[in-house]
């Protein structure tokens, strides 16, 4: 009879856990610097609603299948993933990791047991099988130690391969293309690099925003630059419904005109809907004329792929388990991996409350003693329990946000939803501007200076948009529409309009001819909708956001109740001095509330 072989390695850093962690947890990453082979998985779903999991590869001559186990963790502390292959020289493979703080460094251990299935198993194991492992774990371990350390950007590089001599030549054409329209050299040169040297995992999904975190560059700045590759033929978009639950993308297209309403999680055996604001994402890729890439996974239950999750653990019938975890106060949602139900927890204080599963779904139990967390299963069958932050992942450029700048619309005004459909929007802040006394200004100057004038003051509008990370939607006679993702952005963009108007006038008017104008801001849930041939805006928010412009005088800014509430925006509106007010606008029965920032005269 065949015994499983372990090996075990003990590694030492100078940086805390919480440095070391998301370097050894990111499983899909060291897997491929590991140079494993991508695989395929096949997910069966099970009569009680749960999943199985079966990855496919090819592992040298042998095309070997496993059941892929989901990997229990406790974020900062441990993992523990393991394989039970259905065929080939093993028949199981468990590697776990656990970090504990060692002075002010880090002391990790890690272990690898592997079962042989034959004879063949046990020749290779007995042919240097763990010291080859040894080799590659030293590589791997140097990289994260000088990533810890601040020497290097990533942990993990790609195996070095250089592009076809027709790829390379045509990349430097786009490359000198994106440069052309005024993006900064050092940000072409690093997207050239990823392009040419990255990972492949890091190339499925390539996230702007997880990109200007590492390059310490503006946000606007790495997604403008992405967008313009795309349009020249460097990159290409990609379109993604997020699951919920697990944040892995199930469905996805090209184009917005294709994205579907919905989708169905097999991981996670869910459907759930589409959110502009919350579950739809735009990711990029190389174009496959510069770099293919081999579709399939590395790691499908690689911690760092849903960092939000701070526990996942893997429990019995009957079974209650303690597990170490260091958890901030924060908001929770404690529920199963497959159906099962949820519940969700505001910690403040004492011990975490236990996460009970039963047959009726997931509930909040007595507090665990601190710095623990308490599983029950008092269910009749096995069950994965997860403890998650509500935060969605930080790094995801919503198909909100991006259809809300400026550079998006001006490059891809055709990526516009089918006719009929429509897409909901968990929150957007719209800003409509007008003209003061616009006929009057006509009369005194004439049509063709006032028509003149007002495309001039669209243009300085627009600049000043785009600089805080809004686009312009459309133009009604003199009024702008505008939308931004994040509240504080608009209202910098309200306060610099108003800010910079006499400046404008200076360059562009004198006197009788100067221009004054008029902003009312709101925040609120709309659709999004095809009309004209471009994306637009429509439901109740629309019409008060416009109705708040309406109540403006010209020179100060109109802001609803509903924007004021925003974290990010009410202790501005107290610093400048706003004021409360009430009004009846049209269309709406009962006075609307507002604050009104009266500006000082520049």
């Amino acid at each position: 009879m065949s015994r499983a072989r372990q090996a075990r390695w003990t590694w030492r850093f100078a940086e805390p856990p919480e440095r070391i962690w998301p370097a050894l947890a990111d499983t899909a990453r060291f897997n491929e610097a590991a140079e494993l082979p991508k695989h395929r998985i096949e997910e069966v779903l099970q009569p009680d609603g749960s999943v199985i999991y079966i990855g496919r590869a090819r592992l040298g001559p042998f095309a070997v299948a496993w059941r892929d186990v989901p990997v229990e963790w406790s974020t900062g502390r441990y993992f523990r993933h393991a394989r039970l292959f259905h065929n080939g020289p093993f028949k199981s493979m468990i590697a776990a990791l656990t970090l504990s703080r060692e002075g002010t460094g880090t002391r990790a251990e890690y272990t690898l047991e592997v079962e042989p299935a034959n004879l063949l198993g046990r020749l290779i194991l007995a042919a240097g099988f763990f010291r080859n492992t040894e080799r590659t774990f030293a590589r791997l371990v140097a990289g994260v130690a000088d990533y810890a350390a601040g020497r290097a950007e990533q942990p993990y590089v790609a195996k070095a391969a250089a592009l076809p001599a027709e790829a390379a030549a045509r990349l430097q054409v786009q490359l000198r293309q994106v440069e052309s329209e005024g993006v900064r050299p050092e940000l072409v040169l690093r997207l050239e690099t990823l392009v040419v040297e990255g990972l492949e995992f890091d190339l499925q999904h390539i996230r702007p925003l997880r990109l200007a975190r590492l390059w310490a560059a503006p946000e606007r700045e790495v997604i403008e630059l992405c967008l313009r590759a795309v349009r020249a033929g460097m990159l290409t978009l990609q379109w993604e419904l997020l699951c919920p639950n697990c944040r892995g993308a199930k469905q996805g297209s090209g184009t917005l005109e294709q994205l579907p309403r919905g989708a169905h999680c097999a991981t996670c055996n869910i459907d759930y809907e589409r959110d502009f604001s919350r579950n739809v994402e735009l990711t990029f890729r190389p174009s496959a004329a510069i770099r293919p890439l081999v579709e399939g996974e590395f790691c499908l239950f690689s911690p760092m792929t849903t960092p939000h999750v701070a526990v996942q653990q893997t429990l019995a019938s009957g079974e209650t388990r303690d597990v170490s975890a260091d958890l901030p106060f924060d908001a929770y949602c404690l529920r199963t991996l497959h159906p099962g139900g949820s519940t969700t927890v505001e910690w403040k204080s004492g011990g975490f409350p236990a996460v009970v599963a039963d047959a009726t779904g997931v509930s909040a139990g007595p507090p665990a003693p601190p710095g623990m967390v308490r599983l029950e299963n008092r269910g009749e069958r096995e069950v994965t329990l997860v403890v998650e932050s509500r935060a969605w992942v930080a790094e995801a450029l919503t198909a909100h946000r991006a259809t809300t700048m400026q550079t998006f619309r001006d490059l891809f005004a055709t990526e516009i939803l089918r006719p009929g459909d429509e897409a909901g929007i968990g929150q957007v802040t719209l800003m409509f501007t007008d003209l003061r006394g616009s006929t009057a200004l006509y009369g005194r100057i004439g049509d063709a200076a006032a028509y003149r004038l007002v495309r001039e003051h669209f243009a300085f509008l627009a600049a000043v948009v785009r600089e805080n990370d809004g686009a312009v939607i459309k133009t009604i006679g003199d009024a702008v529409m505008a939308a931004f993702s994040d509240p504080a952005r608009a209202l910098a963009a309200a306060l610099a309009v108003q800010g910079r108007v006499a400046a404008f006038n200076r360059d562009h008017a004198a006197g009788s001819q100067d221009v004054v104008i008029k902003v009312g801001l709101h925040t609120g849930a709309c659709i999004a909708v095809s009309l004209n041939g471009r994306l637009d805006y429509f439901g109740a928010t629309v019409n008060l956001a416009a109705r708040l412009q309406g109540q403006s005088r010209g020179g100060d800014i109109v802001v609803s109740d509903d924007m004021a509430g925003d974290p990010g925006v009410g202790g501005q509106l107290a610093t400048l001095g706003a004021q409360p007010e009430t009004a009846l606008v049209k269309g709406i029965e009962t006075p609307i509330a507002f604050q009104r920032i009266v500006l000082a005269p520049s």
